[in-house]
């Protein structure tokens, strides 16, 4: 694989099996997490799996992901399945598998997605992007943790709810804005905006400034952008809102949004998220 890639698209990378709706993938060590790939780059594998499959049907606008277990180093396949295709939509069933320890195939992701030919409508927002200041009022802040390499890939500068420096436990507001984008600039597409929605650090460790073991179960991403509009971004920075609702019993819920500099709404997303006291 060429070393002239960018990051991301050496960690996307798919190469079909000759097994019909199969792809062969490799596990980016520049994207780990603390135990195995950030979920948003797995995320992003299945959507470029879907849009390069032969019979894929127009763009991505929705995609849930369910993260059964930890993706680990070395090869994965994904099976990559249109079950249903419409006039205009078109719905899909992926796994994502790896070996175990005695080599046989054990699924480790599930998802379903939904592509779709866009048609141009009558279209309003209702809910217009937060009034902030530019991308260039706000420093560059370094990966917040030593050791996690995906945090490396993404240019971050914090609006608001940037992590606390003190774990005392106190409860805040657990709203976070940032202006976002690869790193190094990448122009913005399907696969890479539905990692960047899962940009956000757990919303547990802002809310009561505690950074507890968490992680992510289950991931919707809402695609309301078409491909024009995303060549239309190219490589600038896209305002990200997340929050937090319901933290109860071992779980709380996040809800997301991602704005153009130009202040389009371009994905939504809601996930569930595993914490441990």
């Amino acid at each position: 694989m060429s070393t002239d890639l960018h990051p991301f698209d050496r960690a996307v990378a798919l190469t079909a099996t000759g097994v019909p709706n199969q792809y062969r993938g490799q596990a980016s060590p520049d994207y780990w997490n603390m135990v195995g790939p950030y979920g948003g780059i797995t995320a992003a594998s299945l959507v470029q799996a879907m849009q390069q499959h032969p019979q894929c049907l127009g763009d991505p606008i929705s995609i849930t992901v369910n993260y059964a277990a930890a993706v680990g180093p070395g090869a994965f396949e994904i099976d990559a399945n249109p079950v249903r295709t419409n006039r205009s939509t078109q719905h899909w069933i992926l796994t994502v598998l790896q070996p175990d320890a005695d080599g046989k195939m054990q699924v480790v992701t599930t998802a379903t997605a939904v592509t779709a030919v866009r048609r141009e409508t009558w279209s309003v927002s209702d809910m217009p992007m937060p009034a902030v200041k530019p991308a260039a009022e706000f420093e560059r802040v370094p990966p917040l943790f030593k050791g996690v390499e995906w945090l490396a890939r993404y240019e971050m500068r914090f609006v608001h709810g940037i992590l606390p420096k003190e774990e005392d436990g106190s409860e805040r507001d657990s709203l976070t804005q940032l202006w976002v984008r690869d790193n190094p600039p990448r122009p913005l597409d399907f696969a890479s905006l539905a990692a960047v929605s899962d940009v956000f650090f757990p919303r547990a460790w802002l809310r009561r400034a505690k950074r507890v073991p968490a992680g992510t179960v289950s991931i919707t991403v809402y695609f309301h952008a078409g491909r024009e509009e995303l060549a239309a971004v190219g490589d600038d920075l896209l305002l990200a809102q997340a929050r937090g609702q319901e933290f109860r019993n071992g779980f709380f819920d996040q809800t997301a949004q991602l704005w153009s500099q130009s202040g389009q709404m371009l994905a939504t997303s809601h996930q569930i998220v595993y914490y441990k006291e």
